[in-house]
């Protein structure tokens, strides 16, 4: 069984319409996003600034809600999960953050042992 999977994973954000009479529409920040996470294995994402790293991220530990799709944490939807401050404790996730980033001076097992 994977320890996270996610599903055809979708976020977007509501804007406003252009005009008066035009309604909100939704701006996909994120989409089809699937892959399978195995316990063990470490999964990194990369891409251009601005191109949905964070919004992915947040939206695998449901601290915003998907607008398509499903996550998995092992074999369990998260959006079924009733304690899910709890499960988040199992979960690690490093954000692009220049203030909070990793010290590049220091090594990784300097870094986890703190």
């Amino acid at each position: 069984m994977s320890l996270l999977e996610a599903k055809a994973l979708g976020v977007g954000y509501k804007v406003p319409g252009s005009g008066i009479l035009s309604a909100a529409r939704l701006l996909p920040i994120v989409r089809d996003v699937s892959f399978s996470l195995d316990p063990g294995r470490t999964l990194g994402v990369v891409g251009e600034s601005g191109c949905g790293k964070s919004t992915l991220g947040r939206a695998l530990l449901r601290l915003i809600e998907p607008t398509a799709g499903q996550v998995l944490w092992q074999g369990q939807d998260m959006a079924m999960i009733p304690d899910l401050r709890r499960r988040r404790s199992e979960m690690q996730i490093i954000f692009q953050d220049p203030v909070a980033a990793l010290d590049p001076r220091m090594t990784l097992a300097r870094i986890v042992s703190r």
